[in-house]
């Protein structure tokens, strides 16, 4: 698998400065070599993350505080409860806090719903630098223009993601048939997923999407619904993907809640997923209660690094870096999976 290299820009450090961030800027500067002494000795940073129900955004956490104990630097995680005004509430909180010393030196954010633009401008402003997590954005690159603090991505390959569930499907089904696809809500994850799934499948696999909201919840309540619709016993699913792995296994659940004659209907129903985290859908692959994942690697031990590295260096570090996701199994075993998959192994069993 091939990883794409994302243009890299590097931007020096300039006195030419046309927006908010002169002012924060212009004082680093005139305070010299001891600001930065200060923030190498011990920067602080705050890790927005949207729900800590989610397994994935859990391990996000994890190697971000694993990752400041290694660099030796401060992070406060805080999660959004996956509302996107909680979130700015939470961001603007910090970043206008009264006492320049209680200020992060730079945010990481995981977005839950847009890309928090208007945040990202009252951040550089106060001299707080700011890095998307599995976003990009086009402000991005205009906010580099005018400020000398680090403002950079961090994600993984999205399309990529997509692409591999979709090759997933065409050796989980060879003889194709009907897919249930269940969506994270409408943001550019999930479209960009979308489209690398749509290119890669099979032309015999058909794929309906279920909406979702990346909890288990909604995978249970996106597949429920659809059960109780005539045209799921008239045109039976043969696989039940989720772009994560949480999702999948809620909607396994709804399966499970199904009886007598309508629980053998999908004795031979299997399940993929997105993250393939600790604890989660490492294990669930494990167990065969998932038949494939994603493997969705944390971003932020590379993005806080990244941050480090160039407050030290005093410079501003790649626009964007893409991750590499990869297909567990490895999609040349998943024949073999196949193969000996038998029954749906129902989980209340």
């Amino acid at each position: 698998m091939m990883q794409r290299q994302s243009q890299q820009v590097r931007l020096i450090w300039t006195n030419t400065r046309t927006s908010n961030c002169l002012d924060s800027a212009e004082a680093m500067s005139m305070m010299g070599g001891k600001a930065w002494s200060h923030l190498m000795k011990k920067s602080k940073f705050l890790i927005s993350l949207s729900m800590q129900e989610s397994p994935y955004q859990r391990l996000l956490a994890t190697v971000a505080q694993d990752a400041a104990d290694r660099l030796g630097v401060e992070v406060e995680i805080v999660y959004a409860a996956n509302d996107a005004i909680k979130q700015g509430e939470q961001l603007l909180k910090a970043i206008q806090s009264s006492a320049s010393d209680s200020r992060p030196d730079g945010i990481l954010c995981s977005p839950v719903g847009t890309n928090m633009v208007q945040v990202a401008r009252h951040a550089t402003a106060k001299g707080i630098g700011w890095t998307l997590l599995n976003r990009a954005d086009d402000y991005i690159a205009e906010l580099r223009k005018s400020c000398s603090v680090p403002i950079f991505c961090v994600g993984m390959d999205q399309e990529e993601i997509g692409r591999i569930q979709g090759q997933q499907f065409g050796v989980l089904l060879p003889q194709g048939g009907l897919v249930l696809y269940i969506l994270g809500p409408n943001y550019s994850i999930a479209q960009q997923r979308l489209s690398g799934m749509q290119s890669a499948k099979p032309s015999n696999v058909e794929v309906r999407t279920l909406p979702g909201n990346w909890s288990e919840e909604s995978g249970y309540k996106a597949v429920s619904a659809w059960l109780r619709l005539s045209t799921s016993e008239t045109t039976p699913a043969a696989l039940v993907a989720a772009q994560n792995d949480a999702m999948a296994m809620g909607a396994r659940r709804a399966f499970d809640e199904l009886t007598g004659s309508a629980r053998a209907h999908w004795i031979d129903l299997l399940f993929t997923g997105v993250d393939h985290s600790p604890g989660a859908g490492q294990e669930w692959v494990r167990k065969g209660l998932l038949a494939a994942s994603v493997l969705n690697r944390p971003v932020t031990g590379v993005a806080l690094e990244m941050f480090v590295q160039a407050i030290q260096a005093k410079s501003q570090p790649q626009i964007n870096t893409l991750l590499a996701p990869a297909s567990f199994p490895e999609i040349g075993q998943l024949q073999e999976i196949r193969a000996r998959k038998g029954p749906f192994q129902f989980l209340s069993r």
